[in-house]
């Protein structure tokens, strides 16, 4: 992973404390990024030295906000993504109804863009990459349901003998399977309530 000087920088996307952000120099930043991969320039071939020329800033201005090219990477396909869901924290029901909407939603944003379409590809194929993109994203997406479905249980809306990691995944993996595995298949609206209704059909539990 680069190093800015002195390993300035942040780690999984947080910021560097001690020093005034700019939103419009990390917007031009990021916009740079952006222009390199529509002119398709792979992610290898794109360093922070030909972001700086882009962006018209200095490599320092760039590692001050993030210590290397797969920080500043995360930061992009983040900004290109739907914004992480507001839970209503009515019901487990609701909150799980919540967050498979924000995965149906990234997954028609992916399918409508060639270009993140192929950067997620040439993501996976860069393990550094990839191990920063599921420390930032993947793994905190993953704890805001485990705790959803703690606290459901904890309320009596879930089976307390239900293993909630194994929930999770019974929860989540029919989006994921329709959104990135199965792209022929559709991402219609209602969806997401049909999943989890099905699934909480499905453990004994009722689905309101």
């Amino acid at each position: 992973m680069e190093q800015g000087p002195g390993g300035a920088g942040r780690t999984g996307g947080g910021a560097v404390r001690g020093r005034p952000r700019s939103e419009a120099v990390e917007r031009s930043i990021v916009e740079g990024v952006m222009r390199l991969l529509e002119e398709g320039v792979p992610l290898a071939e794109i360093s922070i030295e030909r972001v700086a020329r882009i962006a018209g800033v200095g490599k320092a201005t760039i590692y001050r906000r993030w210590s290397g090219r797969e920080e500043l990477f995360c930061d992009v396909l983040r900004t290109a993504e739907p914004p992480d869901p507001g839970l209503p924290g009515t019901s487990m029901r609701d909150d799980l109804i919540a967050i498979l909407e924000s995965l149906r939603q990234r997954g028609l944003a992916t399918r409508s863009s060639a270009i993140m379409h192929n950067v997620y590809a040439q993501m996976k194929s860069s393990p550094k990459l990839w191990k920063v993109y599921h420390a930032a994203v993947i793994e905190p997406r993953r704890l805001l349901t485990l705790d959803v479905l703690r606290r459901g249980q904890a309320n009596g809306e879930f089976r307390a003998d239900v293993d909630v990691e194994l929930a999770n995944d019974l929860f989540v993996g029919p989006m994921l399977v329709r959104a990135v595995i199965r792209t022929d298949a559709g991402l219609e609206e209602g969806l997401s309530e049909r999943i989890v209704d099905t699934v909480l059909a499905g453990l004994g539990s009722a689905a309101h």
